[in-house]
């Protein structure tokens, strides 16, 4: 077994998550009693069993760990790994996060707004598009595909809502002591609309089986309870599988709907196969999500749940320049990537993760040895994080974008 039970949790966020309202614990209150080896009075596969394709004999929901790490929200600790021992990641990708101008547009009151199309402007010429979150705040980007470039914050203007300000932003530098962030005000803000859209683009490679299992029997569950407990908001769910060229499929997207029964449906028919190499078609995907998924231009939060082992083809011809394409297209339109990171030895493919989420304001799940279950999964690069059952993890992910 290659993984781990992933997605175990896409989450089914019952009285026990609830019960535990920071989402933290001890593994003993996991598994309690339970001496080492003794996995049956567990309920969970032996990770040295016969699992076969993960397909869950005897797993409960709720067992696998994982914690989130926000690098927009400890920016000198991602300087500090991008001008150290990390050096290389930060263009290896073919993206760039050295010039990060924070925004945060707010109405009359000091209310945030939400939704609000910001860019950067040089020369009349848009070097980054955003658009504002729930909290009214969004991240513009000085040549991000160029880290040779001279461009600076002060050459530059920003556009809130289609009305350039007067003057320069300021940049938030890796090494700013404190937060440097460009605040607006907008007199008239627009009505925003009560969608929600949520898309989960997965990994269906053939290590991807037990993750597959498990998203197919508790994400009803979370996306049920996300809508019992927002009915003031309009929740549109879709979903992109993945493999890789010369599998049997490359993609396969399932539209937003509001029917749950219907993405379900969906997902209930996807199984793990093929693959191969280790790098899969990550490329293709987050294309296919942009094209084939009916994002709403006026939604109240969109987001997309990239949950994957594997990083993309970076020396495969265009891959790069695809990447680079779609991450500013998701940026541009709202859509913030919320990678899960599976077990894996890929350190490139968390740094590649991470990227997304910076450059579309999402944030980075990843999966941890807490649980016990499964192999090991690759020690994140990070500071100091919670861990938390993965269901309850991502459900406190999708509410906090919601409210």
């Amino acid at each position: 077994m290659k993984k781990i039970l992933l997605i175990a949790s896409i989450v089914l966020v019952g009285a026990w998550a609830c019960d535990t309202l920071d989402g933290s614990y001890a593994k003993e209150d996991v598994y309690p009693g339970r001496a080492d080896g003794d996995w049956a009075e567990s309920g969970v596969i032996d990770p040295g069993g016969d699992g076969g394709e993960g397909q869950g004999n005897g797993a409960q929901a709720g067992v696998v760990t994982a914690a989130e790490w926000n690098d927009l929200e400890h920016w000198s600790f991602w300087g500090g790994l991008m001008t150290g021992d990390y050096s290389g990641m930060n263009t290896l990708w073919g993206l760039n996060t050295s010039g990060r101008i924070a925004v945060k547009v707010q109405d009359a009151e000091g209310a945030p707004v939400v939704s609000c199309p910001v860019e950067l402007l040089k020369d009349g010429k848009a070097l980054w598009k955003a658009v504002t979150d729930n909290h009214g705040l969004a991240n513009l980007w000085l040549a991000v595909e160029d880290v040779q470039s001279t461009v600076k914050a002060s050459e530059c203007i920003v556009s809130i809502d289609g009305v350039s300000q007067t003057a320069a932003p300021e940049k938030w530098d890796w090494t700013s002591e404190a937060p440097v962030v460009n605040t607006y005000t907008l007199e008239a803000p627009q009505t925003v609309s009560s969608i929600v859209d949520i898309a989960f683009i997965v990994d269906a490679t053939g290590s991807m089986g037990d993750e597959i299992a498990f998203l197919k029997k508790d994400l009803h569950d979370i996306l049920k309870q996300v809508s019992e407990m927002n009915t003031d908001r309009t929740i549109y769910t879709g979903t992109v599988f993945y493999r890789d060229e010369g599998d049997d499929y490359v993609t396969r997207p399932s539209g937003f709907t509001t029917d749950i029964a219907s993405t379900m449906d969906f997902v209930g028919k996807q199984y793990a196969d093929g693959g191969g190499d280790t790098p899969e078609a990550v490329h293709t995907a987050l294309a296919v999500a942009l094209t084939d998924l009916q994002w709403h231009s006026k939604a109240y939060t969109r987001m997309a749940f990239l949950v994957l082992d594997a990083p993309a083809h970076r020396d495969h011809k265009g891959v790069i320049e695809s990447l680079q394409k779609s991450i500013r297209e998701f940026a541009s339109r709202g859509i913030r990537i919320i990678p899960v990171f599976c077990s894996s030895y890929e350190k490139d493919c968390e740094f590649m993760c991470r990227q997304f989420a910076i450059l579309t304001g999402g944030t980075y799940v990843f999966l941890t040895n807490d649980s016990g279950v499964g192999g090991e999964h690759i020690a994140a690069s990070v500071g100091e994080y919670q861990v938390e059952a993965l269901n309850a993890l991502l459900f406190r992910l999708i509410s906090a974008g919601i409210e």
